[in-house]
């Protein structure tokens, strides 16, 4: 099993991250934070998507430049947290001058946590503004932290048989001094597949696996289960309760049309490591920001926003920890069924 991915995206200039969660309820936000505007694109691939403020950065609308980014917990009700946000940017006289006020552009994605911890506590206006005073140009915290605390993956039999997720961040410095880093929730339906390796590091667990710390993990892989026929009574009542969410970043300079293609992009390591990808009951949302003015070709660009990606992904469930009864790799040796 490869070590933890370096970098973090608050290696972009421009780019500052503050999480606040409430760890006994198990739900939490992240703010990416960029407060001198930036260029925001998304793309939105899953099928169950709880969002805010994504058509504003459909490149044939006005506004293009966005203020943060809000990724929270909560499921819809979570999308409570850019109030406080939004509140935080106003108090710094941020946002989009429409004349009598300045209006912050704050696109957001939720993820579904509401399974752990207490369901009746949700981010909020608090939570947000909160996130935003811890935010910071530090390497972000991964794991049970901000948007990833009450996040968790391979869910096709349920709770009692997923794995904890987490949040996690990683970074890459191209020649000529482009740099691409990411931040990811990772609240997958699906297992997190290490591609240097193909196996499966995080997912639904076999039935008869003992808690982690005290035995083995035995996975039942996701993907050759939903074929099956408990699998496929199981899909037919199962709930839209995953998401991957996240930031991709950069300072390369972007126009609108530009960073939507990079978020696309960037979705193919949400591909790699997770299985399956952008089923009907994940809501996997990416956005893209520009906050330079280097020079880099898309492709090239687009390219290795998919592998700051998987690096994110891979480094949120190998720093998540053990929580609200959800085993984590950091606690478990694995096995492969």
């Amino acid at each position: 099993m490869s070590a933890i991915k370096p970098g973090s995206i608050t290696d972009v200039p421009g780019i500052r991250v503050g999480h606040a969660q409430n760890d006994a309820a198990g739900t939490g936000c992240t703010v990416i934070l960029c407060e001198k505007g930036a260029v925001g694109g998304v793309d939105q691939s899953g099928g169950a998507p709880g969002t805010r403020e994504t058509d504003v950065l459909n490149p044939v609308n006005q506004v293009d430049v966005v203020h943060a980014v809000v990724l929270a917990g909560g499921s819809a009700f979570g999308l409570n947290a850019v109030s406080g946000v939004m509140r935080y940017l106003e108090e710094k006289k941020i946002g989009f001058n429409t004349g009598v006020a300045r209006v912050p552009i704050v696109p957001a994605a939720v993820l579904f946590d509401l399974a752990v911890g207490d369901a009746k506590v949700r981010p909020d206006d608090a939570m947000g503004y909160q996130a935003c005073q811890n935010a910071s140009q530090e390497t972000v915290k991964q794991g049970n932290v901000g948007a990833g605390i009450g996040a968790s993956v391979g869910k096709l039999y349920g709770m009692a048989r997923a794995m904890k997720g987490g949040i996690g961040t990683a970074s890459i410095t191209l020649p000529g001094g482009v740099i691409v880093g990411a931040i990811i929730a990772v609240n997958a339906f699906g297992d997190v597949i290490d591609p240097e390796d193909n196996q499966i590091l995080a997912g639904t667990r076999q039935l008869a696996e003992r808690i982690a710390g005290k035995g083995t993990i035995s996975f039942a892989n996701t993907l050759v289960e939903m074929a099956k026929p408990l699998g496929k009574v199981t899909l037919r009542i199962a709930t839209s309760s995953n998401t991957v969410i996240g930031v991709v970043a950069t300072n390369a300079k972007l126009n609108k049309a530009q960073a939507t293609r990079v978020a696309m992009m960037a979705q193919d390591g949400l591909a790699r490591t997770i299985c399956p990808a952008h089923t009907m009951l994940d809501g996997d949302t990416l956005f893209a920001l520009s906050t330079g003015n280097r020079s880099a070709d898309l492709s090239t660009l687009g390219a290795y926003a998919a592998v700051v990606v998987q690096n994110a992904i891979l480094n949120a469930v190998r720093q998540a920890t053990e929580a609200y009864g959800l085993p984590a790799v950091r606690q478990s040796r694995k096995t492969l069924a």
